[in-house]
This record gives structure tokens, sequence and C-alpha cells, in this order.
């Protein structure tokens, strides 16, 4: 049994959910999101509540039952208030600006790495400390994911991009070796 596809998925006021071509449609002040629904799980849209349960009693729509009422919860509350993943950059010389639809980073590569800015998400760039938001919860993991991808914290100064309060495990390096000969 599912503990979060048994919960109720509440909609706020000023929320709308519709069932519309076999896709779940949220629809709020932040934008519009849709998901395709799996013929494994049946959703029940009333006025202010969703439900969510399997159609059959097969491992694949159990599985599935929780998943689709988590996506539900997070389209409900990305279309009230954007998701925000914060990255921080660090290093000498490590430093992100945006260019039109893009952001140009530099990395200590010998070149400049430029990333195209998703058409629903929304980038801020203060000091070193890049913002991104938007409705759609996937997105926005997954794009901040993918920047933090082009440089990793590295183990040794701990230069790199990092999500904001996230620890890195300095190693300690090589130590001097004393002249035992």
């Amino acid at each position: 049994m599912s503990r979060t596809g048994k919960l109720p998925i509440i909609i706020p006021a000023g929320i709308e959910v519709v069932l519309k071509d076999g896709a779940v449609v949220v629809k709020g002040k932040g934008g519009t999101l849709s998901r395709p629904v799996h013929p494994a799980v049946t959703i029940d849209v009333t006025a202010s509540a969703v439900s969510v349960s399997p159609k059959h009693q097969s491992r694949l729509s159990r599985a599935l039952w929780g998943t689709y009422a988590a996506h539900i919860r997070n389209m409900v509350a990305g279309v009230a208030t954007p998701f925000v993943k914060k990255l921080q950059i660090e290093g000498i010389g490590y430093r992100a600006e945006i260019a039109g639809k893009n952001i140009k980073l530099m990395l200590g590569f010998s070149h400049p790495v430029v990333v195209a800015i998703p058409s629903n998400i929304t980038v801020a760039i203060e000091k070193n400390v890049i913002s991104v938001s938007g409705a759609d919860k996937d997105a926005v993991g997954q794009f901040a994911a993918s920047v933090r991808d082009l440089k990793k914290p590295e183990p040794y100064k701990g230069k790199g991009i990092r999500y904001e309060g996230e620890v890195v495990r300095e190693k300690q390096g090589k130590k001097a070796a004393a002249a035992s000969a």
C-alpha cells in the first residue's frame, strides 16, 4: 500500500486541475503543467481534491500509484509557488553570467561553457550564486543537476559548482615525504 497514494491531494484556491485527453493539466498563477497518465492508475478529480488509485492489483499499478500521487502533488505545489534550487560557484576565476537565453560559465577551462536555459525555467545570478526556479520540479532539478555536472566540486580544494548547503568532504592530500635515506 502506498502511503502517499492513499492521501488525497488538496487543491488550493486559484488552482485548477483537469483530466484532458489522457493527461492531468494543472493551471495556476505560476503557469500550466501537464503530465500524461499511465493506464495502470486511475485519477479522480473533485472540486477540492484529487485522488489517485491503482486500476489493478498488479505490481506496476501499485508502483505507479504513489509515483503519480507525488507528481500531481508537486505540480499543484509548483503552480502555487515556484521551486528554487541554488548553486554556488567556488574557485578563483570561476564565474557565471547570463547572455540572452544562455548561461556563460567560466570554470577554469580554456573556453567559456555556454548552457541554454529551457523556456520553462528562470535563472538569476548574484555574485557566485545561480538561482534556478520554475513551476516544474523535475525540470528545475534536472537543469540544476546538469549545470552542476559541468564542474563538480573536487575533493582537494573544494573548487567547482555545488548545491547551496551541500557539504563537500575534503581530502587531506599528499604529505611531504620525509627524507629517510
